[in-house]
Parts: structure tokens; C-alpha cells; sequence
């Protein structure tokens, strides 16, 4: 099965488990992977045989600054559950939501989720 990567989107929202981050919001980074069959778009170079991931990207930026989650995991699963019910081209997708800044106490790593959904798990 064919893949494409999108890394690197840089989104300000307010998921957190502390009050103040569902208020004065953070920095979050998204990477998700999809896979589908590209074959035809690779033959045809037409837009129309792929994904278009303008419109994955857009819903991710979305998601990010609109919802309001205490867990990195549910936000993590609403982009999933998102892009496959968006898209009937797209079989299976891995997201990473990253925490580059979490708020805790002597701690300057980053935080991240990964999960991996199908369609049948919608």
C-alpha cells in the first residue's frame, strides 16, 4: 500500500489537562501518515486520482485550534476518526500529536501520542 507523509504542521490550540492550557493554549505539532493507493495518480499526474492533503491539513489546523480536550490521546483520536470519515480514498492513518512545551516542573522534552486507525474502527 502507497503512503503519504505529512510532517510538520505547527498548530496553536488549547488541549490540556491543566485549566490553564484550555485557556491560554500551546503550541502542538502534527504528523500524520496515510495510506491509500496512489498507482493511478502516479500514472495519470491528475489531482483527481490522490488525496488532495490541502483539505487533511486544513481539518488538522482545525481540530487543533478549535477543540477543547484534557487529553492528548482523544485529540490524537479525533484526527484519526477525522481525516477517515473525510476520506474514502484514505484506508488507514497514523497521527503523532506532539507537545513540544508541555507545562511540567523540570521537564524540557516534548510529549507525544501516536495511534494508528482503519476504517474499521470507525
Amino acid at each position: 500500500m502507497d503512503c503519504i507523509h505529512l510532517t510538520g504542521i505547527r498548530c496553536y490550540g488549547y488541549t490540556g489537562y491543566l485549566p490553564e492550557e484550555q485557556s491560554l493554549g500551546q503550541w502542538f505539532e502534527v504528523d500524520v501518515k496515510l495510506w491509500l493507493d496512489i498507482s493511478s495518480a502516479a500514472k495519470t499526474d491528475a489531482i483527481a486520482d490522490t488525496l488532495d492533503y490541502r483539505s487533511v491539513i486544513s481539518t488538522i489546523q482545525n481540530l487543533v485550534k478549535t477543540a477543547k480536550f484534557a487529553l492528548l490521546e482523544k485529540l490524537a483520536g479525533t484526527i484519526a476518526e477525522s481525516i477517515l470519515q473525510q476520506s474514502d480514498r484514505v484506508t488507514q492513518v497514523q497521527v503523532i500529536v506532539t507537545k513540544p512545551a508541555a507545562p511540567i516542573p523540570d521537564f524540557a522534552g516534548k510529549i507525544s501520542i501516536e495511534l494508528t486507525r482503519t476504517k474499521s474502527h470507525l
